[in-house]
């Protein structure tokens, strides 16, 4: 599996050990696999969309142009 180094902000560095403290995850590095994994995964169903056709993002999450819901 290929290595990743990188620098995050301390209070998110904080997250991730309380999680694995609370036993959420086995160590570090199953939390910031996991994470990553569910980001991505939220993000391609949520994400950028490659057709043009009109959805929640331009009438409000409900359908209304002053409504989100999160």
């Amino acid at each position: 599996m290929p290595k990743v180094q990188m620098n995050i902000p301390e209070h998110i560095e904080m997250q991730i050990a309380q999680l694995v403290e609370q036993g959420e995850f086995v160590n570090r590095e199953e939390a910031v696999e996991e994470l990553l994994s569910t980001g991505m995964k939220a993000y391609k169903t949520s994400g950028p969309m490659d057709n043009d056709e009109p959805g929640f993002e331009d009438d409000g999450m409900m359908g209304h142009e002053d409504e989100y819901v999160f």
